[in-house]
């Protein structure tokens, strides 16, 4: 089947982070089981741009339907069936307009011609999640209450009174830039503070059978440890998750290529995001600190 550019972006985000999230190396195995050679080293592009290209590359050609089936395969989703129809109904919004459907049978997943459009105006229980994470409020951000370093814990504090003041003159690619990078360095903070906890995590990166020092850890790694660990919760693990990807943008070259245009609103949501981080870690630290 031949695909539509919104179906394939549709299809991009499945692949990189709403069926599971897939680091560069995850994503290089799972092309590879459709026939490419690829390998993971120094210089690899945003998985954004290697999953775009590599969609291009098979767009048309049997390997494409073995991708969505590898993909949607139930064998990934046991005990989380419900989840998985979620997912291809909403893939199959976008796929109706390429005249087809993803049907799963049991087992096993298929294709039949789709009958006809549908449109829905609303989607109420996402929009609620949304709204409900978007609204919460705090007094204070904590960051005195964590322990850190001093002279992190005092950076920290210069970039929220910065964030701030782009937030007030309407700056959203600066805000999104902030906020991506001091949540960064407020994860490494608490790793480096906590280093038996992190290392001894299951989702602890490796290299060669063992644990990466922490100052190879990505953004994606610390937020995956740090929810397993349980300073962060699965809202903010996924909110994160998004954060991170919005500040792969300080390059132009994939702003241009994505057409990212961020709005004020856009700029809020990245600001929520390292609020709510920093008030779940305080919570964490203040009730149950880990040793």
């Amino acid at each position: 089947m031949i695909l539509h550019q919104k179906t394939l972006e549709k299809l991009r985000q499945l692949i990189n982070e709403k069926t599971e999230y897939r680091t560069g190396p995850k994503l290089v195995t799972f092309f590879n089981n459709l026939g490419f050679n690829d390998s993971y080293s120094e210089g690899f592009p945003s998985r954004w741009k290697f999953t775009d290209e590599k969609l291009s590359k098979i767009n048309g050609t049997p390997e494409l339907d073995k991708c969505i089936i590898q993909l949607f395969a139930p064998v990934n989703f046991i005990g989380n069936f419900t989840h998985l129809d979620k997912m291809i109904d909403d893939f199959n919004k976008f796929l109706v307009f390429d005249s087809w459907k993803v049907i799963r049978d049991g087992a096993t997943i298929s294709f039949g011609k789709a009958d006809k459009i549908i449109f829905e105006e609303t989607n109420s229980k996402a929009n609620s999640i949304e709204d409900d994470f978007l609204k919460k409020e705090f007094d204070e951000l904590g960051l005195d209450t964590l322990n850190l370093e001093t002279s992190l814990t005092e950076t920290l504090n210069l970039r929220l009174s910065e964030i701030k003041k782009c937030l007030s003159v309407e700056a959203p690619l600066s805000v999104i830039f902030l906020c991506g990078s001091t949540l960064e360095g407020l994860l490494n903070g608490i790793a480096n503070k906590h280093p038996r906890v992190y290392n001894t995590a299951s989702k602890a990166p490796t290299k060669e059978g063992r644990v990466k020092h922490l100052s190879e850890w990505t953004l994606a790694n610390l937020i995956e440890v740090s929810c397993e660990v349980g300073y962060l919760n699965e809202d903010v693990k996924k909110f994160s998750h998004s954060l991170r990807d919005f500040r792969n943008y300080i390059h132009p070259g994939e702003q241009v290529k994505n057409r990212f245009n961020p709005d004020h609103n856009t700029s809020k949501i990245s600001w929520q995001v390292l609020k709510v981080a920093i008030h779940q870690i305080s919570q964490k630290i203040n009730s149950t600190p880990l040793s």
